[in-house]
């Protein structure tokens, strides 16, 4: 892609709602441009990283075994009334009555919907257990809209449901959904941290955010030290082994989040280990047993010929929220530092002279091979100055620059910078594309 082809608004100066990091360089880096109290519209760079983080989510959700399916963003009243959270749910559900004086609402969350479709066409043990998700935009009518897509009014979430016989099926559903979030994370450059965590308006008793240590957190987080470097299980796993170990190696350590924090049971962390931070929420995973099942009528027929509810647990991914999350976490005074995984592109090409006949045909060869590779580089072929340039790059973020000029051609160089590091290194064209392959290819 060529920057003079592309839509890239960046802006030199922060604008003054900004608060936060991530707020601030997204809209100096052209990712979103807000709408409405909330509300964003993402711009072309920011749906690259959105698509990006909504790719990762969905594989691990399908290599844990979860279906994915779509529902709508509009629901009927009458499922939440058969829940009887339509009044409970609070201000934060925007209601809506459509022209035939239907009460409608745009959903902040699918309990109701899916275990309205679960009732209508599962009737026994045979057919569990069921784990179906989808990645849909969401709204909730939030009191202070801030902190830019951190904390905004309409989000994009992947929500997973779990169907199970009873108790025990059910905590393995758990399990599974736990142990893909760690891995989830991983691969997005992000160290999660599972800490027990209140329910909400989710319901039951058994909840785990998946928190991300960052000083502008919006609560306050307790762990034990030793959870923060604790590597992800790992993307060869099996799914069949025992679950129940690995997720009992996260949970043996104290954490938990500022709503369920027990003070005497953090004190008896040793002092050296005792860790209390700010976090980020970019996940959480609830069981809440037979609440919706039981209230909507959702059974399964047993082995004896029984009827009982089903057991059930949902599983949100905050995906617009975690492009936040991540520049919070891996970013500098010069913008943007991008995991490679999420990276809107893999690398830049900065021409240092357009116009120049030498400079040109090596920056056109570096285009097109890296193109034909599957890379996808962003070429700034503009008229801009060499400085604007390099800025230009370094707030966007991407991992890569593959810088080309008239003097380094003479030598029969170019230079290849690193941004995570700020590392150079001057190198043959043909070194410096090969390199970049190597580099990649494998998040291609």
């Amino acid at each position: 892609m060529r920057v003079t082809r592309y839509f890239l608004p960046t802006l030199k100066e922060t604008p003054s709602e900004a608060q936060i990091a991530s707020h601030r360089l997204m809209l100096r880096a052209g990712m979103v441009h807000q709408e409405a109290a909330g509300i964003y519209s993402w711009l072309p760079l920011g749906f690259k990283v959105l698509k990006n983080i909504e790719q990762i989510v969905r594989e691990e959700q399908n290599r844990a075994g979860a279906v994915e399916m779509l529902m709508p963003t509009i629901q009927p009243a009458e499922l939440w009334r058969q829940s009887d959270r339509y009044d409970a749910y609070g201000k934060e559900m925007l209601r809506i009555t459509d022209r035939h004086k239907r009460e409608m609402l745009y959903g902040p969350t699918n309990e109701e919907m899916l275990t309205a479709i679960f009732r209508n066409f599962c009737k026994s043990y045979k057919e569990l257990p069921k784990l179906l998700y989808h990645i849909q935009w969401k709204f909730r009518d939030e009191v202070r809209p801030r902190f830019g897509v951190m904390r905004g009014r309409e989000f994009l979430m992947k929500d997973c449901y779990s169907f199970d016989i009873d108790e025990r099926s059910a905590r393995r559903s758990y399990n599974r959904m736990f142990i893909a979030y760690l891995n989830t994370f991983a691969r997005m450059g992000l160290q999660a941290v599972p800490m027990r965590a209140e329910t909400g308006p989710i319901g039951g008793d058994l909840s785990h955010e998946f928190i991300i240590l960052a000083e502008t957190g919006e609560s306050a987080v307790y762990c034990h030290k030793d959870l923060v470097d604790m590597p992800p299980p790992g993307l060869d796993m099996d799914f069949e082994g025992d679950l129940q170990s690995l997720v009992d190696e996260r949970t043996a350590l104290y954490a938990a989040t500022e709503d369920v924090h027990d003070k005497d049971a953090f004190m008896a962390v040793p002092e050296d280990k005792r860790l209390s931070a700010r976090g980020i929420e970019v996940g959480q995973v609830f069981y809440f047993g037979t609440k919706y099942s039981e209230a909507m009528r959702a059974s399964v027929t047993h082995p004896d010929g029984s009827d009982h509810p089903v057991h059930m647990g949902s599983y949100g991914v905050g995906v617009s929220r975690i492009a936040g999350a991540i520049i919070e976490a891996s970013h500098d005074e010069n913008g943007i530092v991008w995991p490679l995984a999420v990276a809107p592109f893999k690398m830049g090409i900065i021409n240092l002279r357009q116009g120049d006949e030498a400079t040109d045909a090596a920056c056109e060869r570096a285009h097109h091979e890296l193109e034909a590779a599957g890379l996808e580089p962003l070429y700034d072929d503009s008229e801009s100055r060499a400085g604007a340039k390099f800025s230009r790059m370094d707030l966007i973020g991407l991992p890569w620059q593959l810088i080309i000029g008239p003097r380094g051609l003479k030598e029969g160089t170019v230079e290849l910078k690193e941004r995570a590091s700020g590392q150079r290194q001057s190198l043959s064209l043909d070194a410096g594309l090969n390199l970049l392959r190597s580099k990649c290819a494998s998040s291609a």
